[in-house]
């Protein structure tokens, strides 16, 4: 299994998060990265394929700010990292807004995904790592360590510590270079909500998600089962929604619901955005997955026989963290 990851990717440090009403250490720290790196050991280099990629999957003013919005906080004033705090609920109008406050409201939706110094150079070297193992995993299996995640990230907003949707922005890509069908299998705790607004209308791409019941957890408004895509992406969206405290015995047979909608969509290209956060001593999720359950994860996944990306999203158990992803890799190359 080739692992990909740059560096870069460890400059995002943020300090807190606002979490449960007040605030706590953030749990998306470069410890994940590494803890991950020590378990698999060395891993080849991203290279940089431009923002051409990244570009056709977000929002040109959406990128404009996540690379100005720290610049422009500390030039307003401010101290720290920039964290958002108002939010146009009703509907984002298209305004000229210049109070760095306005921007990150218009370009966020949570208070848990503060912009540091480094957040837009971490973002764009996750987005790079993805697409290096793109390119290695036409031959062979490709695992991209990339840090912060993605998957909560939309076209135009951030949110769940993710500013550039690393696997929506692989997926488009592999599908431009003619290697669809491409399908999207979201095996992270939370609902990869970001993923499915950039595909929900599009008929030519499958996202298929195994995530916590939205009644009950982050993302709240995303996940829920009857969520099957809009206009001519009807049906091309696939939610499977399960209760806190699920086991491996509870999360099988929805394993084997997504397995068979990949299939059936007649695939010729996998992206998985891969989760470690559904193991039992996650400290922010609530499924019960144990080590040995992630390499028959990545044994059933395999089964598919496609060719194969799996970005790294959520997981932190930070400990725990390296040696469930290798289990996963495992099962994925077995």
């Amino acid at each position: 299994m080739i692992t990909i990851f740059d560096p870069h990717q460890l400059l995002h440090a943020p300090l807190r998060e606002l979490h449960n009403g007040g605030w706590a250490d953030h749990a998306e720290i470069p410890g994940r990265a590494e803890n991950v790196l020590a378990a698999l050991g060395p891993a080849l280099p991203a290279r940089d394929l431009g923002m051409a990629p990244i570009a056709a999957v977000h929002d040109e003013g959406y990128l404009a700010f996540l690379q100005a919005a720290h610049r422009d906080w500390v030039a307003a004033g401010r101290g720290g990292d920039a964290i958002p705090y108002v939010w146009p609920v009703v509907g984002r109008r298209e305004l000229d807004l210049t109070r760095i406050d306005a921007r990150l409201g218009r370009y966020s939706y949570d208070a848990g995904t503060p912009i540091t110094a480094h957040s837009w150079t971490s973002a764009y070297w996750s987005a790079q790592t993805a697409l290096t193992a793109l390119d290695e995993a036409t031959r062979a299996p490709a695992f991209a360590l990339c840090r912060p995640p993605g998957h909560h990230a939309g076209r135009d907003y951030l949110g769940g510590y993710c500013f550039l949707n690393s696997a929506a922005i692989a997926a488009a890509e592999a599908r431009r270079r003619g290697l669809g069908p491409v399908a999207i299998l979201d095996v992270d705790y939370h609902h990869g909500n970001g993923t499915q607004d950039i595909f929900a209308a599009d008929p030519d791409m499958l996202f298929v998600s195994i995530h916590a019941d939205p009644a009950t957890d982050y993302p709240f408004y995303w996940g829920h089962a009857d969520e099957r895509g809009t206009g001519a992406g009807e049906g091309t969206t696939l939610n499977l929604p399960l209760p806190r405290g699920s086991d491996w015995a509870a999360y099988e047979p929805a394993l084997d619901r997504a397995i068979d909608a990949v299939a059936a969509y007649a695939t010729r290209f996998l992206v998985v955005s891969f989760g470690a956060d559904t193991f039992v001593d996650d400290p922010i999720s609530h499924f019960a997955l144990r080590r040995p359950d992630f390499t028959r994860l990545g044994q059933r996944i395999a089964t598919l026989d496609l060719p194969t990306l799996i970005v790294m999203e959520g997981g932190y158990a930070t400990a725990d963290l390296g040696d469930n992803v290798a289990a996963f890799l495992a099962g994925i190359a077995s």
